[in-house]
């Protein structure tokens, strides 16, 4: 065996013969290709390889050497790639900001388990699975919770979209990848300081004529409360109750009441009786005061000290850049020989314009110009160099008045209401008035600015757009700057043969007692040349089925009452002139002349005062009105507008159905 092995390996092995060679190679790919078609090594059935192609173009690159230009191509495809996604993200974080915003979703407790993964971490995890295998059942309890709180954040954002909400891409990777950070369940955000204040007055009662027939006020010739519930309903909110002052809505609107022929008689009063449109139990006593109209050069001279607030709270745009507006107008309707001057505060007072007058309307322009916001406000120190300065340049037998401009934050120093009352009383003795013009929202101190402009012989005004400005500063100069008549109280004496019941409709806050009537030291409101005032009173006839009140069992009616059974009532009037300081009577009795058998019958004044009135109580949640709807009040209101040259009662009738809308009424 070992001799045939050494005698075959020392023979030359024969030549293969090509037709052999050719059926061999022919047998070995075709079992090549019987194994490649029925093996599922890649994970296909198709009868070709899924790289083929990609093997066809790539070789000839690779093998033709163009590894520059791939490189090239690298450099300008990936930071293209890289711009693009980060644009993405943006785009998606931004409509995540606004979904989230539209939505206003409330905080929810997140579960409290160990730190959430990075989005590298994220990222890796698959191939780290991958390379792991079954290493993945040794990660430590920390790590598995981690990984449940990611997958239910996943499932929470798939879950969002199912339902149509709008996930974006970055949205949708911090879902998946990081859960949300854990937020404690009672933690919400701050609710917006509001520092608003008002005064708090209940409504009139309805009182007994048997009991109590007489009624004392001072008249009230303010209109702030009208401005600040125009602005509450044009953006969109129904007005604080506190906030409506019956009496100043009513007064806010011009009206043509008879008027006086000559100064000697400062005002002249107008009383109309009508049925009650809301209560057809119940009638309506309207008292109108119109004032003797004073011409620009019959005026006297005035003496005007512009106290004007620059403290930080006045850093907005409806408070000390319309505030400087607002004096620009004024400036520019006074006469040249009257006289301004300027005070400011904020921490402490400065003036920055002597008495100056106003035929140097250049430099009093430039002063208002200068003002900047900033600091705290001192209010009291401000007033006490505004009363200097308007002492300084007082005219005798002219108008002494400060103007205080302010949204009332008074935050520093003596800033009580009663401590700035007796200020503002003290320096009234000496023929220096003081009103206010409020401004902006958020702190107005509505019920601050009401005690200075009371006790100071002013009016309160309050300005929230340009045109409101040149309503009280120009239109009505005259009678905001210029008194005619200074405490002026009216009392009505009701007849209890034919009145059995009565209520003042607003007015609360300037209700006089019996004796102050009379008593000459008691101060009351005051009225400007051309002045209207108006009160209105709801009465019930005697035997009328919308009495109240039980008749009593031992009184009896004076035989004085019948003899006067003509009257309703009697009205009495006390005033002082500007300079004096003994007051003088005027008395109107009240009868059936008096009165019309319809509302639609009464002058298109009364009936536009009257929807004014119901509007005024209905805000302010009067029960009287609940019956009356808006719709009713905006009727009555149109129907009486008449010429209204300034469109001040057809902005009224849009506020009554903003005011409709907003409360959701039906009707």
């Amino acid at each position: 065996m070992t001799d045939d092995l050494e005698m075959l390996s020392g023979r030359t092995p024969p030549k293969p013969r090509d037709e052999g060679r050719a059926r061999a190679l022919a047998a070995a790919m075709q079992a090549y290709d019987a194994v490649e078609i029925s093996s599922p090594a890649q994970g296909s059935t198709r009868p070709a390889r899924q790289s083929s192609i990609l093997n066809r173009i790539w070789s000839p690159i690779m093998n033709r050497k163009f590894l520059a230009g791939s490189a090239l191509a690298t450099l300008i495809v990936v930071p293209t790639a890289a711009f693009l996604t980060l644009e993405l993200v943006r785009s998606d974080l931004s409509r995540d900001a606004e979904v989230q915003v539209a939505a206003k979703p409330v905080p929810r407790p997140q579960p409290k388990s160990a730190a959430p993964a990075t989005i590298e971490e994220g990222a890796l995890a698959p191939a780290k699975r991958e390379a792991s295998g079954s290493a993945l059942s040794e990660v430590s309890p920390a790590a598995a919770e981690n990984e449940a709180t990611t997958s239910q954040a996943a499932d929470t954002a798939a879950a969002s979209a199912a339902e149509g909400g709008t996930v974006g891409f970055a949205a949708r990777g911090r879902a998946a990848l990081m859960p949300a950070p854990a937020v404690s369940g009672d933690i919400l955000p701050p609710p917006t300081e509001n520092r608003e204040r008002f005064g708090n007055s209940d409504a009139n009662p309805v009182k007994s004529v048997a009991t109590e027939p007489v009624s004392t006020f001072s008249v009230d010739v303010d209109t702030a409360s009208y401005a600040f519930v125009r602005r509450s309903l044009m953006a969109g909110e129904m007005p604080n109750h506190d906030a409506v002052r019956v009496e100043e809505m009513i007064n806010y609107f011009p009206y043509d009441w008879p008027r006086p022929t000559t100064a000697a008689e400062p005002f002249k009063a107008t009383v109309t009786v009508t049925p009650t449109p809301w209560n057809a139990a119940t009638r309506l006593m309207h008292v109108a005061i119109k004032g003797y109209e004073v011409v620009q050069q019959e005026a006297p001279k005035a003496n005007l000290v512009f106290l004007i607030d620059v403290s930080g709270s006045m850093d907005e745009p409806d408070k000390l850049p319309l505030l400087k507006n607002a004096f620009r107008l004024l400036v520019d309707r006074l006469r040249p020989d009257d006289t301004v001057s300027i005070v400011t505060y904020a921490g402490n007072a400065g003036t920055v314009l002597e008495p100056t007058a106003v035929k140097d309307k250049a430099k009093i322009l430039a002063a208002i110009d200068t003002l900047q916001p900033g600091g705290s406000t001192a209010g009291a120190e401000g007033i006490d160099a505004a009363y200097r300065l308007a002492e300084k340049a007082f005219v005798q037998n002219g108008v002494n008045r400060i103007l205080l401009a302010t949204d009332g934050d008074f935050n520093v120093g003596p800033s009580s209401d009663e401590e700035l009352k007796r200020v503002v009383e003290a320096k009234r003795k000496s023929g220096i008035f003081l009103s206010v013009l409020g401004f902006g929202r958020g702190n107005y101190n509505d019920a601050l600015m009401q005690t200075i402009a009371q006790n100071g012989n002013g009016v309160a005004a309050y300005i929230d757009t340009l045109a409101e400005a040149q309503k009280t500063l120009v239109e009505e100069a005259g009678s905001s700057l210029f008194p005619i008549a200074k405490d002026v109280k009216l009392q009505v004496e009701f007849n209890p043969v034919g009145i059995a019941e009565y209520r003042l409709i607003g007015y609360e806050t300037r209700a006089l007692k019996r004796e102050d009537f009379n008593n000459d030291r008691v101060d009351a409101g005051d009225i400007g040349a051309g002045h209207s005032v108006t009160a209105i009173y709801e009465v019930t006839p005697k035997g009328s089925p919308a009495v109240l009140n039980d008749d009593l069992r031992y009184a009896t009616v004076e035989k004085r009452a019948a003899a006067h059974s003509g009257e309703l009532a009697f009205l009495k009037i006390r005033y002082k002139k500007p300079d004096g300081d003994r007051s003088e009577l005027i008395t109107t009795p009240v009868t059936e002349a008096n009165a019309v058998p319809s509302l639609a019958e009464a002058s298109a004044d009364v009936r536009f005062s009257v929807a004014v009135a119901a509007f005024g109580q209905k805000l302010a949640g009067n029960s009287a009105l609940a019956d009356y709807s808006y719709a009713a009040i905006a009727d009555l209101a149109a129907a009486a507008k008449g010429t209204d040259p300034f469109g001040y009662r057809g902005e009224f009738v849009n506020l009554v159905r903003l005011a409709k809308g907003l409360s959701g009424a039906k009707q």
